[in-house]
């Protein structure tokens, strides 16, 4: 099911830009909306832009994040960059402002559909998961100056309206992937297993974050059991469900939203 919806969403994507939002000179945020640029003002097909661009990071996070969330990350890039190149680019609205939303709304689908099945679609999401796995610093403010550069050289190329508009995109976006996925920066995972030291070993071996253990006992058996608690980034929630569910399904697991972190959120090799 997880390839199904990558390709779903992927494809998704591929639609919002295609026939909303490229025909009108609207940018997408993130790389992609930087395949776009040269796809409009260059003889570069935006699919072919979107893959090059995208490659670098890729081979960089294989190596630095999880590797099933990185394999899922590059298939959904060729998906979008396969089909970047195929579909048409046709203007299905001629109000560029109503394109923006539903192009956003589009594109917002998509990355949400991916973030669900344990993936990305590349880009900045990748830049900002490394930046903050070496610094302790939120995503969103990193993702956010960095979708400003996108269109400020979006003003400057085409026209402030289409600025403005890709400006709308970017927005729609983030708004349809925080409803669809979640919206909390940061969440507090909280298992109760009674493979504890399995679960340990397996989390510690795929996730890049610390864990905290503690024993309990069950209300009702009586059983000895296992407390698990770590922090994670929102962008690794359905890796970690998957990552627990492989070890211990009947697991019984809370995640509650963190409003804030203080001390080290990322994991460091012991010297």
């Amino acid at each position: 099911m997880q390839l199904v919806g990558i390709i779903s969403g992927s494809l998704i994507i591929v639609m919002g830009f295609n026939l909303f939002l490229i025909p009108h000179e609207v940018l997408s945020g993130g790389l992609s909306g930087i395949s776009m640029m040269l796809g409009i003002i260059t003889p570069i097909n935006t699919g072919l832009a979107n893959f090059l661009l995208n490659l670098p990071l890729l081979i960089i996070g294989y190596k630095k994040l999880g590797k099933k969330f990185i394999m899922n990350s590059i298939f959904s890039v060729l998906i979008i960059s396969v089909g970047l190149y195929i579909v048409p680019v046709i203007a299905i609205a001629k109000d560029p402002i109503l394109s923006s939303i539903f192009g956003g709304a589009l594109a917002g689908l998509g990355v949400g559909i991916v973030f669900r099945c344990a993936g990305s679609t590349g880009g900045f999401d990748i830049i900002g998961m490394i930046v903050s796995r070496k610094k302790d610093f939120p995503i969103g403010i990193l993702l956010s100056g960095m979708n400003a550069v996108v269109i400020i050289i979006s003003g400057f190329l085409f026209t402030w309206d289409a600025a403005l508009n890709t400006l709308v995109s970017i927005y729609v976006t983030g708004k349809v992937v925080d409803a669809i996925y979640t919206d909390h920066a940061k969440l507090t995972i909280m298992i109760i297993t009674v493979k504890g030291q399995e679960m340990r070993d397996h989390l510690l071996t795929n996730l890049y974050r610390g864990l905290t253990i503690m024993d309990g006992v069950g209300g009702y058996s009586n059983d000895q059991r296992n407390v698990l608690i770590t922090v994670i980034s929102r962008y690794e929630l359905n890796e970690v469900k998957n990552l627990i569910t492989e070890v211990d399904p009947a697991a019984f697991v809370n995640i509650t939203e963190t409003i804030e972190v203080m001390g080290l959120f990322h994991r460091q090799n012991p010297s």
